[in-house]
């Protein structure tokens, strides 16, 4: 079984990522980390704490000598701003600050106080902070990692940002997984919204400023695929092995995320089924059939087909906005502005980042439960078993 759990708070001492289940024999180094938490804070419309934080990851174990050992990975990831709130966050007794009473609009302080029973809503508010994040990405570069030895690789975009859509036809595309990866990571670093079309990527920006000045804040979509997926990942026995159930849920479990398409998705579900199913042709050759179109997103009735599986997570707008928005006093029950945190305009490029860290680990997961070894040459053996069989 691959899983990880997360530890940390947004303005805590550090953030921790712990990784069960990945094969031995794997290169792993910090510098593979780094690159992707890199990625998770660029993107134009990031608020301050951008300018504060460099993320870099300390490898604790599961690592010697660059390679993984299949004990568990221990990730550790220090917050820079600590020392501005180590009297506030500290976990010594005494510690702390004003409480936050002030709920604010679109975040977890209301509902998780009440659950929680906490009077301080920063009790709340600094666990359900995006900010977590950071870790899940360094937990999904670890499953990166692993798909690329595989021949698995990743590509994921900015589609569209308050209803500014990028035109699909500047989508990355390609034959090779790999160059297709290598081609977009090299376009992408020329973008301020890891956006592939650049007219639209200049009029998401003007929204993006003028929200800014009216401090407003902007969601959007990100695409994401995974190419050189083998078919048969996922299962449709049962609902919970059901891959595409996975996905969504591991989607829909990052802050803002509040819809989640596979494949088509809303497009297909207004259209007749002779314009939705991808029909099944023989390749020249011989082999295992392919697709002229992949409206289903690589995945049927539960299952990898074979062709790249795709995704789409839709963002809402960041809930805290600079123009106050209208919450309640909870001590004296009075109408009041709600609590206002640091925050960005938009983070739709950064939340791109954590969607394809959250497709990468859910994928590493099924294909261990497919090809599982306890080391990456198990892994490789069986993987090149099953691909020769299909041919």
């Amino acid at each position: 079984m691959l899983r990880y759990l997360t530890a940390g708070e947004s303005h805590g001492r550090a953030l921790m990522a712990l990784v069960e289940g990945m094969p031995a024999g794997l290169m792993l180094r910090a510098e593979d980390i780094d690159v992707e938490l890199a990625r998770r804070q660029m993107g134009y419309g990031r608020g301050g704490r951008m300018a504060i934080e460099r993320d870099r990851i300390t490898i604790l174990a599961g690592v010697r000598g660059g390679v993984t050992l299949g004990s568990p990975i221990g990730l550790l990831l220090r917050n820079r701003d600590w020392a501005n709130w180590h009297q506030v966050m500290g976990p010594e007794p005494g510690a702390g600050g004003e409480p936050v009473r002030r709920p604010r609009p679109g975040h977890a302080d209301l509902a998780g106080a009440t659950k929680y029973g906490h009077t301080d809503l920063r009790n709340v508010l600094e666990r359900a902070s995006a900010r977590e994040t950071a870790a899940r990405v360094a937990a999904g570069a670890v499953a990166t990692r692993l798909l690329a030895e595989l021949g698995i690789h990743i590509v994921g975009w900015t589609a569209s940002v308050a209803g500014v859509d990028a035109d699909p036809a500047a989508y990355p595309d390609g034959e090779d997984p790999r160059e297709t990866w290598s081609s977009w990571r090299k376009r992408e670093d020329e973008t301020r919204l890891r956006c592939p079309d650049s007219a639209a990527e200049e009029a998401m920006v003007a929204a993006i400023d003028a929200a800014r000045e009216g401090g407003d804040t902007l969601g959007g979509v990100i695409e994401a695929r995974a190419l050189g997926v083998p078919p048969g990942l996922g299962s449709y026995v049962q609902a919970d092995r059901r891959l595409d159930g996975r996905l969504a849920g591991a989607l829909a479990s990052i802050q803002g995320i509040k819809a989640v398409e596979i494949g088509a998705g809303v497009q297909g579900a207004r259209l007749p089924g002779s314009r939705v199913h991808d029909t099944i042709h023989p390749r020249s050759g011989g082999g295992y059939p392919g697709r002229r179109t992949n409206r289903a997103g690589g995945l049927e009735g539960g299952v990898t087909n074979g062709e790249p599986v795709v995704v789409r997570a839709h963002m809402k707008p960041i809930a805290t906005l600079r123009r106050p928005t209208e919450s309640v006093d909870l001590d004296t029950g009075e109408a009041v502005s709600a609590h206002h945190e640091r925050s960005d305009v938009c983070a739709v490029p950064a939340a791109g980042v954590v969607v394809e860290a959250a497709l990468a680990f859910c994928l590493a997961e099924a294909v261990l439960e497919k090809f599982g070894g306890d080391s990456l040459v198990e892994i490789r053996r069986n993987l090149a078993a099953y691909r020769e069989g299909l041919t």
